[in-house]
């Protein structure tokens, strides 16, 4: 068996249990879908209070599907190294023949596809629960700047992946401290550019910042007060991506030579 076809197999094999096996936990799938609308339906309730526009009431509806990708990337990609350490299975993926790249691959694969669905059912509940459209100006671009975005944030999620398996038990509440600030620096709920320039643009280096820019502009025109423009930020996140991607493989090299050539993997002694 040539390498190329082990390591699509080992990806596949790894993807299957985040499209099928996490659906089998029922409780799963309300963290996903259930929790992260609640929040949406509480921001446009607030907004509806207020009068605001119906491109509000999209936002909030929009952040809810972002933050299922969020809560997946950082629960179910960086400290998946860290559960698989506590469950015993991390050293199984330590000697595989295949390396750790498909096998994270893998992961990031089944819970991009698997999150996909559940952050549509988001949009799907909100828009019908609230009567809001979601329209699209350009097809092409919108789906470019999707899937760019999802490349560089699950990168992001891989990368944190072995700093957090070496940031030992702290991987937990490290998970912890990035939940609400990106909330808020990312513009889940609100114009990015309401943070001001200079904290937009250092926000820019999470890629969901850019992201939801970019799709608001396409989705509501003229009505979304833009960063920077959308083909900029698409520019930019193709960055992103190829930096996270580095970065991640940084870390895996990091984390493989604590394992096999020092039989440890913590910074800590």
């Amino acid at each position: 068996m040539s390498p190329w076809v082990r390591s699509v197999r080992a990806a596949l094999g790894r993807a299957y249990p985040r499209l099928v096996g996490s659906n089998r936990d029922r409780a799963w799938l309300f963290y996903d879908t259930v929790l992260p609308l609640l929040g949406s339906v509480a921001l446009v309730y607030v907004y509806r209070s207020l009068g605001a526009p119906d491109h509000l009431v999209a936002y909030a509806i929009m952040g809810g599907a972002a933050m299922a990708f969020w809560m997946n990337v950082l629960w179910s990609m960086a400290a998946q190294f860290y559960w698989d350490k506590m469950a015993g299975n991390l050293e199984l993926y330590m000697v595989v023949p295949c390396g750790l790249v498909p096998i994270l691959l893998g992961m990031s694969l089944g819970g991009a596809v698997a999150t996909l669905l559940r952050a549509g059912l988001i949009v799907a509940a909100g828009s019908l629960l609230f009567g809001v459209s979601l329209p699209v100006r350009d097809l092409g671009l919108f789906l470019a700047v999707f899937a760019v975005a999802l490349v560089a944030l699950y990168g992001l999620g891989v990368t944190f992946a072995s700093a957090f398996l070496l940031w030992g038990r702290e991987a937990w509440h490290t998970a912890n401290l990035f939940m609400e600030p990106v909330f808020l620096l990312s513009g889940f709920y609100f114009p990015v550019r309401a943070l001001g320039f200079w904290t937009a643009a250092a926000a820019s280096l999470i890629p969901l910042t850019l992201a939801l820019d970019a799709l608001r502009q396409l989705m509501f025109g003229p009505l979304h007060p833009a960063f920077l423009p959308v083909h900029v930020e698409l520019w930019l996140l193709v960055g992103l991506a190829a930096a996270f991607a580095l970065a991640a493989r940084a870390s895996l090299r990091r984390m493989e030579h604590l394992a096999r050539r020092e039989g440890r993997l913590s910074l800590r002694f």
